[in-house]
């Protein structure tokens, strides 16, 4: 069998940028998806496309083809006042690093990290945090199976904890919202 559309892909695998492992699953604990469903990296899943249980995969994404280019239009000063809660704003709510979710003018979830901290103003960065970054990726296929039929149905993998399976932080597809609940017993809002 080998990495194919509608195939449930473990891999283990280290993520480099700069020389520097900044993620990695285990053998023990792989990152699982559903291939051909968009939960990962295009490119990604170009490039392990056709492999087998026991195969190695070493390979470059380039930041245009990952996260982009950093966008300077993505760093925006926010008001202070609009992190008021109850008319104060929390003391250990404002640090500089600090990633905060979001919501945009049209009510789309998003991510900024506080990059400066101003009199009046909160100047966030809402570039995703591997934007800008050439991605260095090593790994090997652990194991790889047919999908079910409920798991095509609803575009994600289903694992015997009823989680989503997806360790890579990317949800569990597009119609993930926390707490929704859902059909599938999974808790990522399917019905």
């Amino acid at each position: 069998m080998t990495i194919t559309k509608d195939k449930v892909v473990s891999l283990s695998y280290e993520l480099k940028v700069n020389n520097e492992i900044i993620d990695n699953a285990v053998a023990e604990s792989p990152l699982v998806f559903l291939y051909g469903h968009g939960q990962l990296l295009p490119l990604f899943e170009e490039k392990i496309n056709g492999l087998k249980v026991g195969d190695t995969f070493e390979f470059m994404v380039p930041c245009e083809e990952g996260y982009g280019k950093v966008n300077e239009m993505a760093v925006v000063e926010l008001p202070k006042e609009i992190f008021k809660i109850d008319g104060e704003i929390p003391s250990d709510l404002l640090e500089i690093g600090r990633s905060l979710p979001m919501r945009d003018n049209e009510g789309n979830a998003l991510n900024g990290m506080i990059v400066e901290i101003k009199d009046e103003v909160v100047v966030m960065d809402f570039n995703h945090p591997l934007a800008g970054q050439d991605l260095y990726f090593t790994g090997k296929v652990v194991d790889l199976r047919d999908a079910s039929a409920e798991e095509l149905q609803h575009g994600h993998i289903h694992s015997n904890n009823n989680s989503c399976g997806d360790s890579c932080g990317s949800g569990c597809g597009d119609d993930y919202t926390e707490n929704q609940g859902g059909g599938c017993g999974c808790g990522c809002g399917c019905n």
